[in-house]
């Protein structure tokens, strides 16, 4: 079985809540910034990374999105008659994926900075880690109103509390998926099997990153990019 993750998998199923009403009619990873879809962003960033399959969930709305990856080389699963939730859907998706540990990826964020994906590929050591995510100290987060998720220790492990957001980016290995019972579970459940046995590991990101989940992030994300681009 591989080390190195050469898949990824985009979670692009969920509905939209947050983002009404600009997610009346579309799905949310169709929301345009600066004139385009929010899942072009997340597809930038696969950008100089090799990664031979891309799959990305639908479950609400899928038609625009569907029409918008065809031809892209994405592959796209449909979740019916239920969403399954980032774990479950995770779990869903492996026949697609592959085996081995994959990348994921949230569609409702802007990076501003260096691809996520080259920099936990850089720093995963599949030997200690079961999951590296890639975490964004609060100062450096645009349209997030929280205090984080996480802190990481000073030899990167992981462990629940303010500081750190969690931005939506990891590698994570698939195995323990079969140990949960519920078919639609979120992927905080397999997270913290791996903190339990000191696996799970994240990563500060260098730069900074706009949460897109809400209207407000819209106009956030297009003024932090044109600031970027003068």
């Amino acid at each position: 079985m591989r080390d190195i993750p050469q898949s990824l998998m985009l979670f692009a199923a969920g509905f939209g809540a947050r983002m009404r009403p600009l997610t009346n009619d579309i799905p949310k990873p169709m929301v345009r910034v600066a004139g385009r879809p929010l899942i072009d962003y997340a597809l930038d960033q696969t950008n100089g990374v090799e990664i031979d399959r891309i799959v990305a969930n639908m479950h609400y709305k899928p038609a625009p999105l569907e029409t918008h990856l065809a031809g892209t080389g994405v592959q796209t699963v449909l979740e019916t008659p239920e969403i399954l939730d980032t774990g479950g859907g995770l779990r869903n998706a492996l026949p697609l994926l592959g085996p081995g540990p994959v990348f994921t990826l949230n569609t409702d964020a802007v990076w501003l900075g260096p691809s996520p994906l080259a920099w936990l590929r850089d720093a995963w050591r599949p030997n200690d880690m079961d999951a590296l995510l890639m975490c964004i100290p609060v100062a450096q987060t645009h349209g997030y109103a929280g205090q984080g998720d996480f802190q990481i220790g000073p030899n990167g492990h992981l462990t629940r509390g303010q500081g750190q957001v969690y931005g939506g980016a990891q590698i994570i290995k698939t195995e323990r998926l079969a140990e949960i019972g519920e078919t639609k579970f979120s992927l905080n459940v397999l997270w913290d099997l791996m903190h339990a046995e000191n696996r799970l590991f994240g990563l500060s990101y260098p730069g900074d990153w706009c949460d897109v989940g809400h209207p407000a992030g819209v106009e956030t994300a297009q003024n932090q990019l044109a600031r970027r681009d003068v």
